[in-house]
């Protein structure tokens, strides 16, 4: 089936990894695995993190994942990785070795949470706690998004807080917590660090990351149906993203 995107499809990762020293980045849900109605519904791949400990070799150590979920709820999914790694929407970050990089997220004020709860409950929500934030997702109700989406920056307004929208979430987090940033600071250190980034990602969190990713002259691959602004490429689903990796 042809591709809906106006973008097209990238160079194959042979090929940019034979121009010089290459760093990925990827997103998790809508990327590498597909999106379930809640997160914890989502299906992994018993070989992912063994393919994706392959790629981390072929890029010499090169490798990060980029997620919106909090790093215990990837562990949980995923298990064990030796890879950087970035959660809470990049606030917290850790090295291929477990070594922590920059300081621990924090979490929502009470008051922020008791307020989100409530909606959540009135609405018939599912509110999602995580360490670095709160999230009421509306897949199950999408006309709700509006209102969702408005409650949640009076919430932010309020507190303090920034909102990130995804697919059928508002989330909202500490200032400064976006996956630009995660991307920022790998590029700083070693082995990222003189390497070209690709940032892989479905969803409008990924455009920070996509933003920051042409700040170092590299490029975003955008996945799926959502039309992306900072993107280059296009990928069709998370087959093709696969695919593209070889995993």
């Amino acid at each position: 089936m042809a591709s809906s995107s106006p973008l097209p499809s990238p160079p194959s990762l042979a090929e940019l990894l034979a121009r010089g020293p290459l760093s990925l980045f990827l997103d998790f849900d809508g990327t590498l695995v597909g999106i379930a109605p809640r997160p914890g519904d989502i299906h992994v791949p018993d070989t992912l993190a063994g393919n994706l400990h392959a790629l981390r070799d072929r890029l010499d150590g090169r490798l990060a994942l980029v997620s919106g979920r909090a790093l215990d709820d990837l562990h949980a999914h995923l298990g064990e990785v030796s890879i950087a790694r970035a959660g809470s929407h990049g606030a917290s970050r850790f090295l291929a070795d477990g070594t922590r990089l920059g300081k621990a997220p924090t979490g929502l004020p009470d008051e922020a949470i008791a307020e989100l709860r409530s909606f959540a409950d009135e609405h018939g929500l599912f509110y999602e706690t995580k360490s670095h934030g709160g999230a009421l997702h509306f897949r199950g109700d999408p006309h709700k998004e509006e209102a969702t989406l408005d409650f949640a920056s009076r919430v932010a307004s309020r507190h303090g807080l920034d909102v990130t929208s995804g697919k059928s979430v508002a989330e909202l987090v500490r200032p400064g917590a976006n996956k630009g940033a995660a991307l920022e600071a790998f590029m700083a250190i070693e082995p990222f660090s003189g390497s070209m980034p690709v940032f892989i990602g479905d969803d409008v969190t990924d455009e920070h990351g996509m933003d920051a990713a042409i700040e170092f002259s590299g490029f975003g691959i955008a996945v799926g149906e959502r039309a992306s602004k900072a993107a280059r490429y296009h990928l069709e689903d998370v087959a093709a993203v696969h695919q593209w990796l070889d995993l």
